[in-house]
């Protein structure tokens, strides 16, 4: 009799620790998370994010960035800024509303813009191949003769279209090799107008040409710098400025 007391003692002291410690802990963990959308698979630069390529998942509330994007409706049929990666969130910063492929920006030219590609002789040459397309870049030009080296204000601000292959494949279409490297872009191509191509042209064949990232990021932000570009170049401004 006296063991069933104390078992009865007990077990009424344990449904006390369940109802008021461990039940409440269970509710605060479960009631910390949040359902989130993310990147199922790697999505390339200017793709399309399509429904297939969107997830669900619970995580921890408290694990979560702020600023993410939680609705389909405000990702699918956006694209790609940059590349992005399995498991990665949406922000604002990471998609836009218009792709950014070459072959997009070579059907939006209209005569008032041309693009030219230059050279890229060495690995530093580049940025060490890690230029994306739609890169706000400045053009760093010496000359072989005179040693001389300058940023010709004609070529401080200008936009990447792409960078490509010796064996012509575009930036958006490389695609890893089996020991997981990427094969190194060998020209840069960029959107200028006709006397700063002449002007790249001309320095191709007498100069030595490297390329300085200026900015990457939003559009919005992106365009500031070609309209800088833009207003020199309507006021008259020189190569050596």
């Amino acid at each position: 009799m006296k063991n069933r007391t104390i078992i009865g003692i007990i077990c009424m002291i344990l449904a006390v620790a369940v109802t008021f410690c461990v039940a409440p802990m269970v509710n605060r963990l479960t009631s910390d998370t949040t359902t989130v959308i993310r990147l199922s698979g790697e999505v390339k630069q200017g793709a399309q994010i399509t429904e297939d390529k969107i997830e669900t998942a619970v995580v921890k509330a408290d694990s979560v960035p702020a600023g993410i994007l939680t609705e389909k409706s405000a990702v699918i049929g956006k694209y790609a800024a940059s590349n992005l990666y399995a498991g990665d969130y949406f922000s604002t910063g990471k998609l836009t509303n218009e792709a950014n492929t070459a072959d997009d920006v070579f059907a939006s030219l209209d005569g008032s813009k041309v693009a030219v590609s230059i050279t890229i002789d060495t690995f530093a040459a580049g940025l060490s191949g890690k230029l994306q397309n739609g890169d706000i870049i400045s053009v760093i030009v010496t000359d072989k003769e005179a040693g001389t080296t300058s940023i010709p204000g004609s070529l401080k601000y200008l936009k990447v279209i792409t960078t490509t292959t010796a064996g012509g494949v575009d930036k958006d279409s490389v695609v890893k090799n089996d020991d997981g490297t990427y094969e190194l872009p060998s020209t840069v191509t960029v959107l200028v107008n006709t006397e700063q191509a002449k002007q790249l042209a001309k320095y191709e064949d007498t100069c030595i040409m490297q390329t300085a990232l200026v900015y990457r990021g939003d559009k919005d932000t992106a365009n500031k710098f070609l309209a800088k570009q833009d207003e020199f170049l309507k006021n008259g401004g020189t190569a050596n400025e």
